[in-house]
């Protein structure tokens, strides 16, 4: 892979990483406290050491040397030589072998050898101690890329937040069991881009994939004792290189650009779910292969006055520094690369919070954010926070700036307390339907600020939603431990699997509840891969570590899944189909004109809510108007935009309550688009009248539906109506 080469050239600083130009390899690597970087270079199989070379400069912090007639696929690694002092941070030992945090790809896994420490495992001084065996052979090694890739014309599909739908998805898990993909691509990124997962996508309508982890990441060592594997995937520990596990082909870096080509031939983006806030290292006592032994007082938050100890805001044992100059560059350096060269759309950033720490709280204003912000290249793309971490102050739901989307945690919360017919307040629902935007409209966010969900990767998928009161973790191994406990979940009255036809009635009705909440709310709604076709992964709300059945998705579908995914594909296309349910703007709920008004909320009555009905703490049904000659936005053109009239009519109650339809619209007729109390949600023929009573199902959502008779009319006839009251300032 290399022709000897008497003398290693002094090479360049920038860029950081292995950089090929067709003639040699220009390795770059940054330490402030190093003393001295060894280059060592590697066999094709990459099990023994065949030189080991010293960078023979050091520029502004980074060692470097060019080596002449280094070639693609070269095989390489780190040993970082100066002190090993871990009550003062520093932490190097060169018996261990290290990645590249630039690398562009890797092989080989790391296999949990207690020779991956630089401390005696077992010592009674624990990491105060110095082990001085050589890892080498048995550590991954970075490789250098450059093969040419073709993007024929790919172009971004660059949807709209507006009319975004995101699907939260594993790359394994999505197709490791499907039958129409062939062997040996299943569970890879090939494999997503077969034309059977790709069908499946755009059948049911998203316009998005959300992968999970895809960075380079590894087991810990408690799992792969146990005999299991990080299956989540948030454990990372290169931000530049592809996972190679996901890889049928030797080249991951080519199959996951091949990946995203395919999907974006498709129209469908890739967002990438990134881990910037801790790494794959640990605490004090986890292994050194990589960041720790390359410059730990750099890389990571140490705790101030005993720096031998980490700062953990993410409850993984160690937070990244992005205080440091350097941090920040390795985290956009990122971004930008699966940006620019893997043509990715977005990111989601898992505990944004810790990235936002300013010494130790939350700052909206921070380095981070604001670098992120002013980038040319990164403020276009789709971000996404998970607003939270496990630190003090850490829940930053609403406080992310301008140019982020959040999700919204207290959307999931409200709506799953709703249908598992808790009561509470009726006007968080209200929001929560409406965009949020008592979360967002103050800081100039939009509804699509909101990344609305009911489920996640991270919890109960639907189906356990409805089947299980308790978590049942067992399979993990922590006794069932882990996990939360607050599920805001409901089994309908059996836990588990059963044969009862009413619960299971029951379930398929919650689920399609449920469902067409999200896809009828306002914001963004994200889906969690299988939840559209009855997924379980049988009560288990922590499977990160089932790679296995538990979390693969079942592609052998009941009659009773086909009939949900069936529904959904409705409710998507519905949503498409109709701007009412996309707004790009908050609606008029406060106006000196009742023309102007473009939301109307009811009671049961027909009546318009009042504050004294708003405040109430059980209410559980509510009906929700939407005017859609009133929407007040204009498409791309600058034409008006306009939709029909719609009647969302919601009852958590286990009972049917008659719903009484507005009185001063007599001369219209509703029909029905949706009643999720039918199976699979089947429209029903009958058509009402105002002033006609609604049948409105016990535990259902009907969404009723007429032609659009515009604003003017619809004042005209509001203003004769003796049933208007004062809309409540905590309706939206």
């Amino acid at each position: 892979m290399i022709k000897h080469q008497p003398v290693v050239w002094p090479g360049k600083p920038f860029p950081l990483g292995a950089s090929w130009d067709g003639h040699g390899v220009n390795f770059a690597l940054f330490s402030e406290q190093a003393e001295r970087v060894e280059l060592c270079l590697f066999d094709a199989r990459g099990r023994r050491e065949i030189e080991r070379i010293t960078l023979p400069e050091r520029t502004d912090m980074v060692w470097h040397g060019y080596l002449p007639g280094a070639a693609v696929g070269l095989l390489y690694g780190y040993r970082v030589h100066g002190q090993y002092r871990p009550q003062l941070g520093q932490r190097f030992n060169p018996n261990k072998l290290l990645l590249d945090p630039y690398a562009k790809a890797t092989i080989g896994k790391l296999h949990a050898s207690d020779a991956d420490h630089a401390y005696k495992l077992g010592a009674e001084r624990e990491d105060l101690s110095f082990d001085w065996r050589d890892n080498g052979a048995a550590m991954p090694k970075c490789q250098v890329t450059g093969a040419p890739f073709d993007w024929e014309d790919d172009r971004a599909p660059d949807t709209p937040w507006s009319e975004t739908v995101i699907y939260e998805v594993h790359v394994k898990g999505f197709t490791a069991l499907h039958p129409a993909i062939p062997g040996p691509l299943r569970g890879t990124y090939a494999g997503l881009a077969c034309a059977p997962a790709i069908a499946h996508l755009q059948r049911l309508g998203v316009t998005a994939v959300d992968l999970l982890p895809v960075h380079c990441f590894l087991d810990e060592r408690t799992l792969v004792k146990s005999g299991m594997r990080n299956y989540w995937g948030y454990n990372s520990i290169g931000f530049f290189a592809p996972a190679r596990r996901y890889a049928a082909s030797s080249d991951a870096p080519g199959e996951f650009k091949a990946m995203v080509k395919a999907l974006h031939r498709a129209g469908i983006e890739v967002i990438l779910d990134v881990v910037y806030n801790h790494t794959a290292e640990g605490n004090h006592l986890g292994p050194t292969v990589c960041f720790r032994g390359i410059d730990n007082l750099a890389y990571y938050r140490l705790k101030p006055g005993n720096p031998r100890f980490y700062m953990d805001y993410t409850g993984c044992g160690n937070t990244l520094n992005t205080m440091h100059p350097q941090v920040l560059q390795l985290i956009m350096d990122s971004l930008r690369y699966w940006v620019q060269e893997m043509h990715v759309d977005g990111f989601r950033f898992d505990l944004a919070a810790t990235l936002a720490r300013e010494a130790h709280e939350f700052d909206r204003h921070g380095a981070f954010l604001d670098i992120i912000h002013q980038d040319p290249v990164l403020s276009r793309v789709k971000l996404i926070a998970e607003p939270w971490d496990v630190g003090e102050g850490g829940y930053q739901v609403g406080n992310f700036p301008v140019g982020w989307t959040e999700w919204n945690g207290k959307y999931r919360d409200a709506v799953r307390a709703y249908w598992k017919g808790e009561g509470g307040l009726i006007g968080d629902l209200a929001y929560r339907l409406t965009g949020s935007s008592d979360l967002y409209a103050h800081n100039g966010r939009r509804p699509c600020a909101s990344i609305n969900f009911v489920t996640a990767h991270d919890g109960f998928v639907l189906q356990d939603l409805v089947s299980y009161q308790r978590k049942h973790n067992e399979a993990n191994g922590e006794d069932n431990r882990d996990g939360a406990d607050n599920n805001q979940s409901w089994n309908c009255g059996v836990e588990g699997p059963t044969d009862d036809a009413e619960i299971l009635a029951l379930r398929a009705r919650q689920k399609r509840n449920l469902l067409a909440t999200l896809l009828l709310s306002q914001g963004v709604p994200m889906i969690v891969a299988g939840d559209e076709m009855g997924h379980t992964q049988h009560g288990n709300n922590n499977a990160y570590c089932q790679d296995n059945a538990i979390s693969w998705i079942d592609w052998e579908l009941s009659q009773t899944d086909l009939d949900l995914l069936a529904f959904v594909r409705q409710l998507i296309r519905f949503r498409r189909e109709h701007p009412a349910f996309r707004r790009r703007s908050y609606f008029h709920v406060h106006s000196p004109r009742d023309s102007e008004k473009n939301i109307l909320w009811f009671d049961p009555d027909g009546l318009e809510m009042g504050n004294d009905e708003w405040n109430q703490g059980f209410a559980r049904c509510l009906g929700m108007y939407l005017l859609g000659d009133a929407i007040g936005e204009t498409d791309t053109r600058g034409s008006p935009v306009a939709d029909d009239d719609f009647m969302l009519l919601i009852n958590a109650h286990h009972e049917e309550i008659p719903f009484v339809l507005p009185s001063f619209q007599a001369h219209v007729r509703w029909h029905i688009a949706l009643d999720t109390s039918q199976p699979a949600g089947a429209i029903g023929g009958r058509r009402f009248a105002g002033g006609d009573i609604f049948p409105l199902q016990g535990r259902s959502l009907a969404l009723l539906q007429q032609p659009g008779k515009g604003a003017a009319r619809f004042a005209a006839d509001f203003a004769a109506s003796a049933s208007s009251a004062a809309a409540p300032s905590t309706a939206v």
